[in-house]
């Protein structure tokens, strides 16, 4: 790790703010990027000086909330397509997909903003608001908003708390286990919510 840090202190700025903002970006797309683990890694840099952390802040949002809103777009313009087909079908009946529509029409803002802040979910919200076609405004604040406050207080903590590398890293690990024990009780719940309504 010590190498890997005197070797990230040589690159130029520009580089490391690119690939922040892009590990923020693709974690929309492909959830099992580590973009939290490398937002830190960007904010301690900046704790030692290497970089700006409002710059880090600022490539993470703007990566981030970019990413949500073009897999949201593609929901909005191709999902309900897809899950009309074949395939789509056999993967969310129609009755699942009203469901959906409705758990989205009732919790609206509040429960993008939350399930914005849990992994797991994180990157299931976007496509699925703009499958159920939540308006874009009204998906827009809250993703944008929750991602303001998850990447804000990471960055922020990290670069002023941040003292040694590993340290912030195990703290990392014990804050997404966290959250991640809270993201599988919700996929529980909603499981067991969809099961008692298709019965009906």
């Amino acid at each position: 790790m010590p190498q890997l840090l005197v070797w990230l202190e040589s690159l130029p700025a520009g580089p490391l703010y690119v690939a922040i903002g892009l590990f923020a970006a693709v974690e929309n797309i492909f959830p099992p990027v580590p973009a939290d683990t490398v937002v830190a890694l960007g904010a301690f840099l900046a704790g030692r000086g290497v970089l700006d952390p409002w710059g880090v802040f600022a490539v993470t949002w703007t990566g981030n909330v970019a990413s949500a809103m073009l897999v949201y777009a593609v929901g909005l313009r191709y999902g309900r397509a897809f899950f009309e087909g074949r395939l789509g079908r056999r993967l969310l009946s129609a009755r699942s997909m009203a469901h959906i529509e409705e758990a989205y029409a009732r919790n609206g803002g509040r429960g993008i903003f939350v399930s914005r802040l849990l992994p797991v979910w994180r990157a299931v919200v976007p496509p699925f608001a703009g499958i159920a076609r939540v308006p874009a405004g009204r998906a827009l604040l809250p993703i944008a908003l929750a991602s303001a406050l998850w990447y804000g207080l990471l960055t922020y903590l990290v670069t002023t708390l941040g003292t040694n590398l590993e340290a912030v890293t195990r703290a990392m690990a014990r804050v997404n286990i966290a959250l991640g024990v809270a993201a599988a009780v919700l996929v529980v719940i909603f499981v067991i919510w969809t099961y008692r309504r298709l019965k009906r």
